[in-house]
């Protein structure tokens, strides 16, 4: 798991004046809106006694309240009242817990979770069709019993959709034309690579979606990356009619996965004009069907996948890539492998197993390195430990069977 990412936290519409507590890269963030709406993130833990900031409340002055103690904290993670000194005397510097830079898109609070200032941080995952009339926008959250990395693996690999999901393809029953050898590179950016490819696909049964393909032949699909946790997949069913899906995921530790799943649409849907009074009254309400109608759908695609997901072993990612008999349509997995060794190599990989040690040993408690860490050195917890950085060979221009 790597630092120094943007991680999807809470759905704008699910976070108010009520801390919540959630866990991402296998430590735990307090989260909470101030009197004024203005979100925020924290490390969970009070730097007093290590009580649950999530277990307090928020207060008038734009704080969160320690439910041990009573000491609150600001946005900026910064002590700003220690009860049991009264309040003429000022908390000492180190009273603060690390605060991280925070941005709404696309109706999902996101988290920089790492120390970059802001001209070097990667970018959230841009979604151009987002907010425009011509595009219908759901979002659905659901977690996953498996490493993120496998979840995004499985995104990036156009050769199991004809076998894993049976609207994709003919189930390997035409043989003769089904060949995964050629994947266009698409997207390609600093933080990752992509692809589209072409293959046949049956006519959709289901009465919703044949609006998307009523007769089977040629589609274009594909996928990509941004960082380690942001995914895209195009899913062009005609020259018209599409569906682009985002996936924002969240490690909760490594076993299991929080996704973020945007979905735009073109089609299948009212679009805004000028209506009657009927009509406002009408069209929201069948567009609100439909959106809970493909939400539907794409959670029982998404379960096909989770069914062999949860069956894949190690369940890790294996360490060296000789253990796995890679073809050519794992070509973006393996530049997908490539990039997350470039962001080892410059020291943003979290060491799990110093985490997990620190965690059976019981004495000991991290936080994921904010910004503000550059600026002071006045700090009462541990920063998370890195993995030393380390250089390797790209991996991805292995031959397909000889890797």
């Amino acid at each position: 798991m790597y630092m120094n990412f943007w991680y999807p936290v809470v759905r704008s519409e699910d976070l108010g004046t009520t801390p919540q507590k959630v866990r991402i890269l296998a430590h735990d963030f307090v989260v909470f809106r101030d009197e004024q709406g203005k979100p925020a993130v924290l490390s969970d833990t009070c730097v007093h006694r290590g009580a649950s900031l999530s277990g307090g409340k928020c207060k008038e002055d734009g704080t969160v309240q320690c439910p041990y103690h009573g000491w609150r904290f600001n946005r900026d993670g910064v002590c700003t009242r220690i009860p049991s000194i009264g309040k003429a005397t000022k908390p000492p510097p180190r009273a603060r817990v690390d605060a991280y830079p925070v941005e709404e898109k696309y109706g999902i609070l996101f988290a920089f979770l790492g120390d970059l200032p802001a001209d070097q941080r990667p970018p959230i995952m841009p979604v151009d069709e987002h907010g425009t009339d011509a595009w219908r926008s759901t979002l659905v959250v659901f977690e996953i019993n498996y490493h993120y990395e496998r979840s995004i693996e499985n995104g990036l690999d156009p050769a199991h959709n004809e076998y894993v999901h049976p609207t994709h393809g003919y189930q390997g029953e035409r043989e003769d034309t089904y060949l995964m050898t050629e994947l266009r590179p698409h997207q390609n950016n600093p933080w990752g690579y992509g692809f589209l490819s072409t293959f046949d696909a049956p006519p959709l049964k289901n009465p919703i979606m044949r609006q998307f393909r009523k007769e089977g032949g040629k589609m274009e699909a594909g996928s990509g990356t941004y960082g380690p946790n942001h995914m895209w997949t195009y899913i062009n069913f005609s020259p018209k009619t599409a569906m682009h899906q985002y996936m924002f995921e969240a490690p909760i530790d490594e076993n299991r996965t929080r996704v973020f799943l945007l979905n735009q649409r073109n089609i299948g849907f009212f679009k805004n004009s000028k209506m009657g009074a009927i009509g406002r009254l009408i069209k929201p309400r069948i567009n609100a069907w439909l959106d809970k109608k493909i939400n539907e759908r794409n959670m029982f695609i998404a379960s096909q996948d989770i069914k062999v997901m949860n069956n894949v072993k190690p369940t890790l990612t294996p360490p060296s890539r000789a253990k796995e008999l890679m073809m050519p349509a794992d070509k973006v997995i393996l530049q997908y492998r490539d990039k997350l060794d470039e962001f080892e190599a410059r020291g943003w990989k979290l060491d799990m197993a110093a985490v997990r040690a620190a965690r059976e040993q019981g004495d000991v408690i991290f936080a994921i390195p904010s910004p503000a860490r550059r600026e002071t050195n006045a700090w009462v917890l541990d920063e998370a430990p890195r993995l030393a950085p380390r250089a390797s060979a790209p991996q991805a221009t292995l031959q397909a069977a000889g890797g």
